[in-house]
């Protein structure tokens, strides 16, 4: 997501009685106008441009809005006023007064440095830092590489709330701890809030559950969607003005009469900073795109619709990113073409639905229910590679010979007709019992496949294959049942495809070029592991029996590898299998390629799933821009900046994903009180031990209050628990049996105590 703070959030009009409240609808998160804000037809820039210059001296914001309106959308005022300034044909002052070609814009500043507002400094001279906020209300800005927080009076928060990405500035003069001002809002944590409404003659008022946000929600009467005083709602902030009391915003839903379990599930996904609806302006523009595919649009495109084509996904899944498609050439080689949904074609830079893409960055996977990047008839319609109808696709194309080696690559456009909707388990049977659709097809794809597997781990890639905890619902949400989720060939047949197209867009995307200088690209990198939480990790896995050696990065692999093999199937798979991915370093998105060491690859990107994932779409416009010579107009700093959402927001999807998770485990052990399971210790804390019951992978904690009067002493370094008197020891790993003793949805807690 773009640094720098909107210039949209200037030029909102002052609220009248009749006014409809959406100029502009930049997000609350502050997003560089560039890209969130639609390009004004030059008529309308210029008619707006006239407009000041005929005000003269007596040129301001709230002056120029009421002459415009009658003419023009709020947005198209916003919009150019911001294309003005952004050009240097006008510069707006502190108060809304608008300068021509910034004439006497430095003395109504008072000799402040041209362009920059009051309270902010350059970007150079700026930190950053995730905000917290006290029950005072004022704040602490945490900040990397510093000794101290920086310290935020409540009055110079500029509207940030607990939990966003700002910048900061800090205050000279100060000489213990530092103290700072807010210049700037880089990310909002939540954008979306629960709460009550109350109407009023043209607007709304929404008074949040949350005590991160004290101002109340104004939103206009053409975005109440349909609510009534009283109701209660999720609404959603458009944007703050920078001297306005309250937020602007639109209400996304009516929740009065939602199940508990639906709407704590809603909790989940907007406290993490996801949205349960579009907005009105994204749905308005989704609505004007077509169904049918343009046969001028085919024309251009590689035609692969009469090559044998289809999909292979969760039996449960609408959103099909991927199709493979085989054939066998003339000259006895293997064709192999890994599709793409070709979202960058609908998805159209700078849209609203694009603004929406870029803000939500990835498709959220609960137990219940998708949180999706892109409305439903986009990711499960218009981009959908669904069998029987012609889809738009951006595809690689692999050439292997009778050795399985590739010796061709072709990287187009491309349109296709698939011809069979396979799930996991339709190609698992197929390729166990040797019968089925396609069965010489899907086995010979299984053969390559496990070659280029074969090749990754020997050039020294990691085999995470974690199962993944699944439940079984009912009709109303509630879990009847806890099972694994097992990855079989099937599973890795696709996967093995989808790695071999994005490193080899990843290799194509690193030798971009604009006036023949190198331009930059988007990678998904992995850091090699931290050497301290591998040690932890061995002493771990020890307890076991697994002596682990971790001498050199090949070794490491090596190792991994060969753990991962022997503790399959057994009780402490999931133990080590969770510790082992926790030692590693994390993988995100960047410009500045390090390599992806957990697949052992130089060169790594996504590509592969551009419904799901924005970064995938970011790549598929910079190498088609690439493929057609059209100029790339992204610079390092917005490309860095957009790459930093996508990770920041990917966390965000996990730690929501992983509350979900823990919501539907309490709530399956809700009603088994009493009830006793063997478990393993997962982790350790001063206040208790944490452990996991073999069973149903549920994780509950046994408290230092619950195990006797003994007197415990906590080892950090070692990770253990040890009995002062009796000299009884907790250490990761062991096994012990539990009791359930109290499952709250309300704490979302798990309470044990030993048998």
């Amino acid at each position: 997501m773009p640094k720098g703070k909107s210039r949209g959030s200037k030029f909102i009009p002052q609220k009248k009685k009749n006014h409809s409240g959406d100029a502009g609808h930049s997000s609350g998160s502050n997003q560089k106008n560039k890209f969130h804000d639609s390009k004004p037809k030059r008529g309308i820039q210029e008619l707006v441009f006239e407009t000041v210059k005929s005000l003269g001296a007596n040129a301001t914001v709230q002056a120029v809005f009421p002459i415009l309106l009658s003419k023009l959308t709020n947005e198209q005022v916003v919009t150019s006023l911001n294309r003005l300034e952004s050009q240097g044909r006008i510069k707006v002052g502190q108060k809304g007064k608008i300068f021509i070609d910034g004439t006497g814009y430095e003395a109504e500043t008072d000799g402040r440095r041209k362009g920059v507002k009051d309270g902010e400094r350059i970007r150079g001279d700026e930190v950053t830092g995730k905000l917290d906020v006290s029950r005072s209300g004022s704040g602490y800005v945490m900040v990397a590489g510093m000794d101290y927080d920086v310290f935020i009076p409540a009055k110079f928060l500029n509207h940030a709330l607990k939990g966003d990405i700002v910048a900061v500035r800090i205050l000279p003069g100060r000489r213990t701890k530092p103290e700072g001002q807010i210049t700037r809002i880089i990310k909002r944590s939540q954008e979306s809030f629960s709460g009550k409404v109350e109407m009023f003659d043209g607007f709304a008022l929404v008074t949040a559950d949350s005590p991160s946000i004290r101002a109340k929600l104004w939103v206009a009467q053409d975005r109440w969607n349909g609510a009534k005083t009283g109701d209660r709602v999720i609404a959603r902030i458009l944007y703050w003005n920078e001297k306005g009391k309250h937020p602007i915003a639109e209400i996304e839903e009516i929740i009065n009469d939602k199940r508990r379990n639906d709407l704590d599930m809603k909790m989940i996904l907007i406290q993490s900073g996801f949205h349960t609806e579009f907005p009105l302006d994204a749905v308005a523009e989704l609505n004007k795109i077509p169904d049918e595919l343009p046969q001028s649009e085919i024309k251009e495109r590689l035609d692969m619709r009469g090559v044998l084509t289809f999909t292979i996904d969760p039996a449960d899944a609408k959103d099909f990113d991927d199709a493979i498609s085989y054939r066998i050439l003339d000259n006895g080689n293997y064709e192999i073409g890994v599709h793409i949904a070709d979202v960058s074609h609908y998805l159209r830079e700078g849209s609203e639905l694009d603004k929406e893409a870029e803000r939500r960055a990835t498709s959220v996977y609960l137990p219940d229910r998708v949180c999706p990047m892109l409305p439903e008839r986009l990711s499960n319609f218009l981009c959908s590679l669904r069998p029987n109808e012609d889809k738009l696709t951006f595809s690689t194309i692999f050439e292997f010979d009778k050795t399985f080696k590739v010796v061709n690559t072709t990287i187009a456009k491309t349109v296709i007709h698939s011809k069979r909707r396979f799930a996991y388990e339709d190609v698992q049977e197929v390729l166990e019992t040797g019968k089925g659709d396609y069965v010489e097809e899907l086995q010979t794809l299984n053969k390559i496949a496990k070659k280029i597997r074969e090749a990754r781990f020997k050039n020294g890639a990691i085999a995470f294959e974690k199962d993944e905890v699944r439940f079984k619902l009912d009709e109303d949400g509630k879990p009847l049942g806890i099972y694994l989720k097992t990855r079989k060939d099937a599973h890795l047949l696709i996967e093995d495809y989808m790695l071999l197209s994005n490193e080899t867009i990843a290799k194509y995307g690193s030798k971009l070029k604009k006036n023949k200088a190198h331009y930059p690209f988007v990678y998904r990198v992995h850091d090699a592991p931290d050497a301290g939480k591998l040690e932890v990790f061995a002493t771990v896995a020890k307890r076991f029996g697994y002596v682990l050696k971790f001498d050199n990065p090949r070794q490491i692999a090596e190792t991994m590898n060969q753990l991962l093999k022997k503790i399959n199937g057994k009780p402490e798979q999931n133990l080590l299998e969770n510790l082992a991915i926790r030692s590693m370093a994390k993988a995100e998105y960047t410009t500045k390629n390090i390599g992806h060491y957990g697949l052992a690859m130089e060169y790594y990107t996504h590509f592969t799933s551009p419904i799901r994932r924005y970064p995938d779409v970011m790549v598929h416009r910079l190498v088609y821009e690439e493929l057609s010579g059209k100029p790339h107009n992204l610079s390092l700093e917005e490309l860095e900046a957009y790459c930093s959402n996508s990770s920041i927001m990917e966390r965000k999807a996990m730690e929501a994903e992983r509350e979900a998770t823990k919501y539907k485990q309490v709530e399956f052990l809700e009603d088994k009180i009493g009830e006793e399971f063997d478990g393993i210790i997962a982790g350790i804390i001063a206040r208790g031990i944490f452990v996991e019951m073999v069973e149903n992978k549920c994780e509950g904690m046994v408290s230092l209050d619950d195990l006797g009067d003994e007197n415990f002493i906590y080892d950090e370094s070692n990770v253990r628990l040890t009995g002062r008197r009796s000299g009884t020891r907790f250490e990761l790993g062991q096994k012990v049996r539990v009791k359930l003793k109290r499952a709250s949805l309300e704490e979302r807690k798990i309470d044990l105590i030993l048998v």
